[in-house]
């Protein structure tokens, strides 16, 4: 049954409270370290997901559209008006309802390589749209799991979850600790294939690569300077999306959908 709020101090909206200063990692001033779905479509796929949902908050509308997913849920749903809610979360909602739950911990990296057959490896990619959308598209095209190299963002950032649709909350990930060239050798003694793109004119194609059949490990790197040199030079492969006259390369999460779709069809 929903819990309606009519007072915006209610202790039982502290999870959902000033939003914009308070949705940080754990290691930052003032960051609770949670994982925030806001809509209705990513709140379902975080309620369906092994993160455990703590509350949720939303319109009268909102809560009625998301009665059947609710069923099996013991968390509670908060009822409010939607100025209410701004209130309590710094900023006018659009889609009418949040969710909140707490982190959960992955296998470690060596582990997880063992159950799964191509994984996105980045370095750099502190933007969190782009972060989001990597994991959206990485998800979409099959891709088993995403390792995060030195300078990456929070996947489960607010944002980062919101551009991913929740797909962040359905692809395992993990740190990837050490420099190259040990993160490649770990890769390679897990039967990866080392791929790093590039727009380097050395490289071969996507398709002159020969993915098909291999478990593929796609090295991407941060938007602008791309791969570090270490990097490259680790990877057994580098290869680069052929481009038309005039234009030299693609955002980071484009080029990683057109490599995953790639993988996806050997």
């Amino acid at each position: 049954m929903p819990i309606h709020i009519t007072d915006p101090a209610d202790p039982r909206l502290d999870d959902f409270r000033d939003l914009t200063t308070a949705d940080r990692r754990p290691d930052r001033p003032g960051g609770r370290g949670l994982v925030i779905a806001e809509g209705t479509v990513v709140v379902r796929r975080l309620i369906a997901s092994a993160y455990p949902v703590r509350a949720l908050l939303g319109v009268r509308g909102r809560f009625d559209e998301l009665a059947p997913d609710l069923s099996d849920l013991e968390a509670p749903f908060y009822v409010a008006s939607a100025d209410l809610m701004a209130r309590v979360v710094g900023f006018h909602l659009n889609r009418g309802v949040l969710a909140t739950a707490d982190r959960i911990a992955f296998p470690p990296t060596a582990q997880l390589l063992d159950s799964v057959r191509s994984v996105a490896v980045l370095e750099g990619v502190g933007d969190h749209e782009n972060l989001g959308s990597i994991f959206r598209n990485a998800a979409a095209l099959g891709i088993g799991a995403v390792l995060l190299g030195e300078g990456c963002a929070d996947p489960l950032y607010r944002r980062s979850v919101r551009v991913s649709m929740g797909t962040v909350l359905l692809v395992p990930f993990a740190g990837l600790s050490g420099s190259w060239p040990a993160p490649a050798e770990l890769l390679r003694s897990k039967g990866f294939t080392v791929t790093a793109l590039t727009p380097k004119p050395s490289a071969v194609t996507l398709r002159q690569a020969g993915l098909a059949g291999r478990k593929v490990a796609v090295l991407l790197g941060s938007e602008g300077p791309g791969l570090t040199d270490a990097a490259l030079e680790s990877a057994d492969l580098q290869v680069r999306i052929p481009m038309a006259p005039g234009v030299d390369s693609l955002n980071v999460a484009t080029a990683g959908a057109i490599a995953f779709a790639e993988i996806a069809t050997g």
